[in-house]
């Protein structure tokens, strides 16, 4: 099988703990080389890796002519700069999430490697998880009837450190809204299929001292006409936390405790009406046994990557195109306005 060969730009973190460990599983990629800025880091996981070649530049690793696509794992703020420079050597390119410090920018980004012929997807990859797939397919199937309510919730303890980017402004472009919340917009969107067009939203930071919020509850008016909830917190310890997803609708529910996140996992049960009856004042509520749902669990950043390369292989349609970061991030800078206005922000 043809493979599409990758280089790697801001190789620790998230991309050493998940993203390249997942291209390793694939059939259709191939590691190629590695940057960091410091040049022994690089190396050593060029070794770990067994990828052929370490940079500490990323021009150096762009100028690779093995490299056919490039995955972005830095600080947001150098995404653009990083995503045109692959776009001008030819490189496809998958880029972290945000795709941008703004909306503007991030659109910017796709204009210029439209210009430039290349592919540019975005690492949402929660929509490759097995129970997201399984509550999108009811969803879309009408087994809840009209969806009316969803809820989100994805937190993660994230105290004061030295150096942390994503708890600088300049560099991450947000908070506990920016970096864990847009993953719950995306998904709303994406499973119910209808978009958001209004926003009412708080944010504070009520535990650390640092410049971004620490705690968001965003409210959304899908265009269908149902009201989600999204709760994102850096302040919430990881063993307390339930990162859940429910959708709630005229014909029954569907409720995901840890079905996202950055690995596979968790549990869904659902209940499917098909005679709903007619108004009780009493409320006596039917017996009815939620469905426990099983799937088989996967990694999602190998089917994120194996799909990414399928898509430029064989030049096919992207299944997280950039132009939904964009639209998204518009979500997520209106719910900013949300807040510092006090008032409902139409999209």
């Amino acid at each position: 099988m043809k493979k599409l060969r990758w280089g790697v730009i801001g190789a620790g973190g998230i991309a050493d703990r998940r993203a390249i460990p997942g291209l390793m599983k694939c059939d259709n990629a191939e590691l190629v080389a590695v940057m960091e800025l410091d040049l022994q880091v690089s190396r050593g996981l060029c070794e770990k890796y067994h990828a052929k070649r370490a940079y500490d530049k990323e021009l150096d690793l762009l100028k690779d002519p093995e490299v056919d696509a490039v995955y972005i794992a830095s600080p947001v703020k150098y995404h653009a700069e990083q995503a045109k420079m692959a776009a001008d050597y030819g490189k496809h390119i998958l880029i972290e999430k945000p795709l941008a410090m703004t909306s503007a920018e991030g659109q910017s980004i796709i204009d210029y490697c439209e210009d430039k012929g290349v592919k540019l997807a975005v690492g949402f990859m929660m929509r490759f998880g097995s129970y997201v797939s399984e509550i999108k397919k009811a969803v879309q199937q009408g087994k809840i009837g009209d969806v009316v309510s969803g809820f989100a919730q994805f937190t993660c303890w994230y105290p004061d450190m030295p150096d942390a980017w994503r708890q600088n402004r300049s560099y991450s472009g947000g908070g506990a809204l920016m970096d864990m919340g847009i993953h719950c917009i995306d998904l709303i969107q994406y499973i119910t299929g209808s978009p958001v067009i209004q926003v009412a939203a708080f944010h504070d930071t009520l535990t650390f001292n640092y410049e971004v919020e620490d705690s968001s509850s965003v409210t959304l008016r899908l265009e269908n006409g149902a009201i989600c909830t999204v709760q994102s917190n850096f302040n919430i310890p990881d063993e307390a936390a339930k990162w859940r997803m429910e959708f709630f609708g005229t014909k029954g529910r569907l409720v995901g405790d840890n079905v996202i996140g950055q690995e596979d996992g968790g549990s869904l049960d659902a209940i499917f009406m098909d005679d709903v009856g007619g108004y009780d004042a009493k409320q006596n509520k039917k017996e009815i046994k939620p469905v426990n749902i099983d799937v088989t669990y996967g990694d999602m950043f190998q089917r994120e990557i194996w799909s990414f390369s399928n898509s430029v292989l064989n030049d096919l349609p992207l299944e997280v195109p950039a132009a939904d970061a964009v639209q998204v991030q518009r979500i997520a800078e209106a719910a900013y306005r949300s807040n510092d206005e006090r008032r409902i922000i139409d999209i």
